[in-house]
């Protein structure tokens, strides 16, 4: 059984939530796999909402002209939403870290304990590409 379905690294998305105001931590791979939930999230949601945040990390990182370069880094994605906000940041090759909040969070506070986290963690938080199996088709 893989680390996401067993929800192994849960326990670290819940430290993330320590913030007063935030609500639910992801942890998803770049093609929109569930690596892991915080506690007080279902599986069946947090793999809908993994599935469509790498959507909008893809959309965040085609845009990186628009801020000088095609080549630019993308690094964080911020949606405000009239009742919270979904910070998206980039937690290793081929991972990313989202927390949902309300609308009162202290907005730096929560992308501070994100990006301490994705440093302590770095290399626990990668999710290398898939490979062909092989197998025919």
């Amino acid at each position: 059984m893989t680390a996401s379905m067993t929800n192994e690294l849960g326990w670290m998305l819940d430290e993330v939530l320590k913030v007063p105001e935030a609500r639910h931590a992801i942890l998803l791979s770049t093609d929109g796999m569930l690596r892991a939930h915080s506690a007080d999230i279902g599986r069946d949601d947090a793999e809908r909402l993994a599935a469509g945040l790498s959507g909008v990390q893809s959309i965040s990182r085609s845009t990186a002209e628009f801020c000088g370069s095609p080549e630019t880094p993308w690094r964080q994605t911020l949606i405000e939403f009239a009742h919270g906000y979904v910070f998206l940041v980039a937690a290793g090759e081929g991972t990313h870290l989202a927390v949902s909040t309300t609308e009162n969070v202290d907005m730096e506070a929560v992308s501070y304990r994100m990006h301490k986290m994705v440093d302590r963690l770095g290399k626990e938080l990668t999710s290398p590409a898939r490979r062909d199996t092989g197998s025919p088709a």
